[in-house]
């Protein structure tokens, strides 16, 4: 299937608000892409320079012209506050996007030990350090976004020796991963999208965490692309029955608060969530819907705009 790029040039102040725009009407997370090598400038804590570029893409399946139209729209809106050029847009097959991420996507670190590096890149691991092997093929969640960057993060101080975790909107399998190789004893990490669970499935293989992250098509009731809370293939008896001493959801903010209760209903006693995808403004509202489930909501991270909620089922 050929799929329809658009792209545009953000500066740092914009490009929080483009990246939520396109993660509403495109296919998936946005692409940020960076013009430089960011590992060694994360090293130092350094500004990248020059401009970022994000991206996003749909699938020129006949079903591209409604969300292509709302984002040239929501486009227009924010030219009218920051000084973004007009978009670009270009039609790629298949293989040439994924060609495409391997000219940006770098290595990175995140947190204090995890390294995400992509599997064409050669690395060797420093002493304690947790490296992340990914190729992101048609799926997201690479590290860039400083919304799964919270995420990992959150993973490294929070997860317990041994904990079963539940990864919900799992994308390239990135978190499921590192909550395996961070010592989970088991993680069973579910996506709406079949093309990224395919991925996130060969993800896991790759980093040889195969005997404790399953990967399974489905949701949790309230997503918006799958109303069960079972697979499709097969019923998911652990999301029927089971709980889980964590659960990580890095999805759109409006998901988040229409699961919250289903969320909540996957905790076990004492158990944590992390939820991420949000932008600072509309943290009131998904702090409502996690209390309102029952949930005390008992820290936060901040990435620029973005932010990622810590709760616990007491």
């Amino acid at each position: 299937m050929d799929w329809l790029e658009i792209s545009v040039e953000a500066d740092e102040e914009a490009v929080e608000a483009v990246v939520e725009l396109f993660n509403r009407y495109g296919r998936g997370q946005a692409v940020i892409e960076t013009p430089v090598d960011c590992f060694e400038y994360e090293l130092d804590g350094a500004a990248l320079p020059g401009p970022i570029v994000v991206k996003t893409y749909l699938p020129l399946d006949g079903t591209s012209e409604q969300p292509r139209r709302r984002l040239e729209e929501g486009l227009w809106h924010l030219r009218q506050i920051y000084p973004l050029p007009e978009p670009q847009f270009r039609r790629l097959a298949e293989a040439d996007w994924a060609e495409a991420w391997k000219q940006q996507y770098h290595r990175q670190r995140v947190g204090q030990r995890i390294v995400i590096v992509p599997l064409w890149e050669e690395y060797e691991a420093q002493a304690d350090e947790v490296v992340i092997r990914l190729e992101p093929g048609m799926a997201f969640g690479t590290g860039l976004h400083p919304t799964t960057r919270l995420c990992l993060a959150a993973l490294e101080s929070s997860l317990a020796a041994g904990s079963s975790v539940l990864d919900v909107g799992t994308g390239t399998g990135v978190l499921a991963v590192a909550a395996a190789r961070l010592g989970a004893g088991s993680v069973l990490a579910l996506d709406a999208d079949p093309v990224a669970v395919a991925v996130a499935q060969e993800n896991v293989q790759r980093n040889g965490v195969q005997g404790r992250v399953t990967v399974r098509h489905g949701s949790l009731p309230g997503g918006d692309a799958v109303r069960r809370h079972v697979a499709w293939d097969a019923p998911l008896d652990l999301l029927q029955e089971g709980r889980f001493d964590l659960v990580v959801v890095n999805i759109l903010a409006p998901v988040i608060s229409d699961m919250s209760a289903a969320l909540a209903d996957r905790l076990a006693t004492g158990g944590q969530l992390i939820a991420s995808g949000l932008i600072d403004s509309q943290e009131e509202e998904v702090r409502t819907s996690l209390r309102a489930a029952g949930l005390t909501v008992a820290g936060r991270r901040q990435e620029k705009d973005w932010v990622a909620l810590l709760a616990r089922q007491e």
